[in-house]
């Protein structure tokens, strides 16, 4: 793992070290909301950025010259590395990943393929490389939760109930561990070769995990999330955790092996850390739809969560869930300055300059 970064502050908060101010970047952060962004995609489809590594590369970078974020995310989509495993899918406009083909038998589980990223999505990698020697900042890879990517595949696509995906679950146990080992080695594999690659950090988004209960979650899914991190923990590059309504899986988050643990708006940050302890650190938890209030009313929305995940070392502010296509990117941009520009008590996290020396 390299990286060019001279902003480390984001990566010191991941580790719950000192830091000289509260580091910031937000999930989604390359989109619609961004005028250069939606120019690129008038000749560009999503997937076609992603194979293209100096745009992908640019698209990355353009919300760390714009808004001076602490942080660069790849810029790709959770289903990419699933066409790799076999299953071909669309990512349809207002609609999410469609598959082709949905998984439903023990033959679909099967057929499915692990993959060496180098030889199936050589363009991923690259543009990381690119990316980890020319970026000021670390640069953030990710790859989807085991139970999203299932979610997906089963379903056919975007759910509300995730009926089929249970009823697999609860019906066929065996089945689905083996589908869920599945993902979960491609997905440390994924992982893995990012991190050589060049990325500092990653992220896994497990965004629709919060619709299963406590105890479903720690018998079907938990043991996986745990493999997934244990197979790149070696490697040493800080582990994000999210996903969305899951305020009671947050301590289950931090035990299966999270660095990091994503918080949603839902969630008080100060219960958060209650719930996790103090050896993981957290991300959030902004509401995104505050980015559309006026900037006095958001200006205050952001000062009660930094207030709150202030309290304690090892804190990174992001969003709730990813920026709306909608928001103004001004609104972001204040966010960042307002961020930078927050005080922590000295005793829980902020760091003179003799400290970070």
């Amino acid at each position: 793992m390299g990286t060019s970064a001279v902003n480390d502050r984001f990566l010191r908060a991941c580790r719950r070290q000192p830091v000289d101010r509260v580091p910031v970047w937000f999930m989604r952060q390359a989109g619609r909301y961004d005028p250069e962004y939606r120019a690129i995609r008038q000749s560009y489809t999503l997937l076609d950025i992603c194979r293209e590594p100096e745009l992908c590369a640019r698209v990355t970078r353009m919300p760390v010259d714009q808004l001076g974020v602490d942080a660069a995310i790849l810029f790709s989509d959770i289903m990419v590395p699933i066409g790799a495993m076999g299953m071909p899918f669309s990512l349809q406009e207002n609609v999410g990943p469609v598959m082709e083909r949905p998984l439903r038998s023990e033959e679909d589980v099967e057929g499915l393929r692990l993959f060496h990223p180098e030889e199936a999505l050589p363009y991923v990698l690259e543009t990381i490389r690119h990316l980890a020697t020319t970026l000021p900042v670390p640069l953030i890879g990710f790859a989807g939760g085991p139970f999203t990517l299932a979610s997906y595949m089963v379903e056919g696509g975007p759910s509300r109930d995730y009926a089929r995906t249970k009823a697999m679950m609860l019906a066929r146990p065996d089945l689905w561990h083996r589908l869920m080992d599945k993902l979960a080695r491609a997905m440390a594999g994924y992982l893995r070769a990012q991190i050589q690659a060049g990325c500092a950090a990653v992220q896994i988004f497990d965004s629709w995990v919060g619709s299963l209960s406590v105890h479903t979650f720690r018998a079907h899914v938990k043991p996986h999330i745990q493999q997934l991190m244990a197979e790149i923990a070696d490697l040493g590059a800080p582990i994000i955790y999210f996903g969305v309504q899951t305020g009671e899986l947050l301590a289950d988050f931090a035990e299966a092996g999270a660095t990091v643990v994503g918080v949603d708006w839902r969630t008080p940050l100060d219960r958060a850390r209650k719930r996790v302890g103090a050896s993981v650190a957290l991300q959030g938890n902004l509401d995104p739809v505050s980015l559309f209030a006026p900037p006095e009313a958001l200006r205050r929305e952001v000062e009660t969560v930094l207030q709150l995940g202030c309290q304690s070392p090892g804190y990174i502010f992001n969003l709730g869930h990813g920026v709306k296509p909608t928001t103004d990117l001004a609104q972001l941009q204040r966010v960042v300055e307002w961020v930078h520009g927050f005080d922590p008590i000295p005793s829980v996290g902020s760091a003179t300059k003799e400290e970070l020396a």
